[in-house]
């Protein structure tokens, strides 16, 4: 097993890792829409998802692979009502259509509106 870790994604707000790789297979921790470099939360869904993209990227990266290798994701929304506009966002960055879970849960950290986890091949 391979921790990952980066300073161009948020670092950890709990006892967890930001990604680990385990037998050629990279599985990330929920990326929130958080700045790395100055730990700001963008304001809307539209660019929080940016965000939590960008962060998904960086870990991907990090680890050696692309948006290109994911195969899953697990999406959570604050409010299902955004869900066009995430997909928006979410389409620009995930272009191999993984397969995907999308869920509207009551929270998130720092009471965000979107999270993502990936799950990818690491060649």
């Amino acid at each position: 097993m391979k921790i990952i870790h980066t300073e161009n994604a948020p670092a950890a707000i709990g006892p967890y890792s930001q990604a680990y790789v385990v037998n050629g297979v990279l599985t990330t921790s929920g990326q929130i829409p958080v700045d790395p470099a100055t730990g700001a939360i963008p304001e809307g869904i539209a660019a929080q998802a940016e965000q939590s993209c960008k962060n998904i990227g960086a870990l991907l990266e990090a680890a050696g692979t692309s948006f290109e290798k994911v195969y899953k994701t697990t999406c959570f929304l604050a409010d299902m009502g955004d869900f066009a506009a995430f997909n928006e966002v979410y389409a620009k960055f995930f272009i191999s259509k993984p397969a995907r879970s999308c869920v509207a849960v009551k929270t998130l950290p720092k009471n965000v509106l979107c999270e993502i986890e990936a799950i990818a091949v690491v060649e």
